[in-house]
């Protein structure tokens, strides 16, 4: 048994390179800590990148009974490793030496019922759980990341200190909090990803119009979103947008390498899980639903080439052109620069509207400014405009859309019409936009204070008997169609016959016969 004064404060077990970038972090910041791998190059790795990056405190072990061990105790481990099975195994293998008050700490991105169950599970043997989201990457992993720990509030408190020093630094305090009970902080993280998604959507739409519409060269793109990343843009997504545009391809030394890149883009799930989630919960998301949606077709590369040149034999190219006047390249960037700005609020908007429905749903009592303070750095969507989400809900905690706090208001009014711009002509010459498009129609439905959903309620009741209200008197109508439309048909009008008011004992004997669904 190793004294206590050369025991570790913390275990981490699972070293693909963000679990060991994540270990350095820690161990960088005065922690000693202990690392566990099943493969033993692995953690061989790690040891060498710990003596060569400034013989860090860390302490490499081969067998889970070791890795555990050398752990003081009430003991911490993280675990980072594929989510799934991976977890539930590397959790049996560790909790078989762990004693009741130890914590395990799940950093990976885990489907949050998982979380619950694996809580539970932990809590029937005494262990505390912790389901923490974890992003920045890489290099945010090593120099630090943004976390967002859910479970055992206990757990919390037990490395609270170890996390604030790992955590990003910014001008209101580390990168950290206490997200809630349950799976939160996996749910919080999964959310962060899908506006991830379509955030990287909509900077991949604002490239392809300037590219295929503007005519724009990368050197000329770099400069753009260079400056752009000087202004109200800045953000992570933009900056390293910014390099990708100036790197050569040195395969070859010809051209720029983001035009070899296979216009194919990858995914793991997290996305699809947000989308689902909204979708459950009654949430509209369409800017993220788009990012998803635009996804699964890059994925169709081969369709597409195909369809492309179908298409073509009958005449429409695939740059279309349908007379659009030469383009004023200057006011163009502008219009972008505004069009990808008011996007962005929609999928922000999105995003913690999906997060507040699900904090109530479970009796999370998420902070949303809270959030958006965690998410200013070490994450990939930190960007310079949280600091004012975060002041818009602690101005508003009850703020039903960001959309609608009256900063935000105003920038989205001074916008539109440059926003409606870069659509229409996107549209125009066949440049698909399904983020931004999906953005503009959000931002429109939310604002019209009347939908021609009054129509789609009347075919619900007309085949389905699903009922309907008015809007000038309450309660819950039926009317007999049909009938009515015969009458008008034989010109009878439709005098004499009456509306039905339905009680709620009628409405639900109604629809228990009907068995209908839309």
């Amino acid at each position: 048994m190793e004294s206590a004064a050369a025991l570790s404060q913390i275990g981490l077990a699972g070293l693909a390179v963000m679990g060991q970038n994540l270990a350095l972090n820690i161990a960088e910041k005065g922690f000693p800590i202990s690392v566990y791998n099943r493969t033993i190059s692995k953690v061989d790795e790690t040891l060498d990148r710990a003596h060569r990056e400034g013989q860090l405190p860390l302490t490499g072990h081969y067998t889970p009974k070791d890795f555990v061990l050398s752990i003081k105790k009430p003991r911490s481990i993280i675990i980072l490793v594929k989510a799934g099975a991976p977890v539930d195994q590397t959790i049996a293998a560790l909790s078989a030496h762990m004693e009741p008050g130890d914590t395990i700490i799940d950093g990976g991105n885990e489907w949050y019922e998982n979380t619950e169950r694996r809580f539970v599970d932990a809590s029937a043997n005494g262990l505390l759980y912790l389901g923490m989201g974890v992003s920045g990457g890489e290099d945010g992993a090593r120099n630090g990341p943004s976390l967002m720990p859910g479970g055992s509030h206990r757990a919390y408190l037990n490395i609270h200190n170890i996390l604030e020093k790992v955590a990003a630094q910014v001008d209101d305090g580390p990168c950290v909090t206490y997200i809630g009970e349950g799976g939160s902080g996996n749910f919080v993280k999964m959310v962060h990803n899908g506006i991830e998604y379509g955030d990287m959507q909509l900077i991949s739409e604002a490239y392809d119009v300037l590219r295929s519409v503007g005519r724009l060269t990368n050197e000329e793109l770099g400069e753009i979103f260079g400056e752009w990343n000087r202004g109200e843009l800045e953000s992570f997504l933009i900056e390293i947008t910014t390099d990708i545009f100036k790197v050569k391809d040195e395969e070859t030394g010809n051209g720029f390498l983001v035009d070899k890149i296979l216009d194919k883009t990858g995914m793991k799930g997290t996305g699809k899980w947000t989308v689902q989630q909204a979708a459950e919960l009654s949430i509209a998301a369409p800017t993220i639903a788009a990012s998803l949606d635009s996804r699964y077709m890059s994925g169709l590369k081969e369709e597409r080439e195909e369809a492309s040149k179908i298409f073509e034999k009958e005449g429409l190219k695939e740059e279309v052109d349908n007379n659009v006047g030469a383009v004023d390249k200057k006011r163009l960037i502008d219009d972008v620069r505004q069009a990808l700005y008011a996007s962005k609020i929609c999928s922000y908007a999105q995003g913690m509207n999906l997060l507040r429905a699900k904090s109530v749903e479970k009796g999370w009592g998420l902070n949303l400014g809270e959030l958006a303070r965690i998410w200013k750095g070490g994450c990939i969507i930190r960007a310079v405009f949280l600091d004012r989400i975060k002041q818009a809900y602690q101005r508003n905690p009850g703020l039903p859309n960001l959309m609608v706090d009256p900063e935000f208001a105003r920038e989205m009014v001074q916008r539109q019409a440059a926003w409606r711009r870069v659509v229409g002509l996107a549209i125009q010459k066949g440049v698909s936009v399904p983020g931004m498009s999906a953005s503009l129609q959000y931002f429109d439905t939310y604002r019209r204070g009347r939908l021609p959903a009054n129509l789609v309620q009347a075919q619900r009741d007309y085949f389905g008997a699903h009922t309907y209200e008015r809007v000038d008197r309450p309660g819950s109508y039926h009317t007999e169609w049909s009938k009515l439309a015969k009458r008008v048909k034989c010109g009878h009008g439709s005098r004499g016959m009456k509306l039905k008011k339905l009680t709620c004992c009628e409405i639900n004997k109604q629809h228990d016969l009907l068995e209908l669904e839309d």
